[in-house]
């Protein structure tokens, strides 16, 4: 589990080279935020999460990564949902703070489609 990473991942990556690309300059997590968000927009008091869709469980029934596991139950399954719960109070402490937020799963990462046009919808 230690080899596990928490940020740098390739698809946060390819996200951070997109926003970039498109002119837009971000912090990376901000240690005061809930869940310390991947991509931090203070000025406009917007984040984007990068979410893994196995780690997260993209709940997307077309989503291929987010599957479940097979062995080990009693470990994977409680530790998982979680992360789910986690996600969940961390989205909503954000938005009680005033944040907005915009999560983009791996799945899209990988297809690229319309990724772009939803960052630019969401930072405009």
């Amino acid at each position: 589990m230690r080899a596990i990473r928490s940020k740098d991942m390739k698809p946060e990556l390819a996200v951070r080279r997109l926003v970039h690309g498109m002119g837009y300059r971000y912090r990376l997590h901000r240690h005061g935020l809930p869940g310390r968000p991947d991509m931090v927009f203070a000025s406009r008091r917007k984040v984007i999460f990068v979410h893994g869709c196995y780690w997260h469980q993209h709940s997307d029934p077309d989503c291929k990564i987010a599957r479940r596991p097979k062995s080990n139950l009693d470990y994977w399954l409680p530790k998982l949902d979680g992360n789910v719960v986690r996600d969940a109070d961390n989205q909503d402490r954000l938005r009680e703070l005033g944040w907005d937020l915009l999560v983009i799963w791996e799945c899209e990462v990988r297809t690229g489609e319309g990724i772009e046009d939803r960052i630019r919808d969401f930072l405009e």
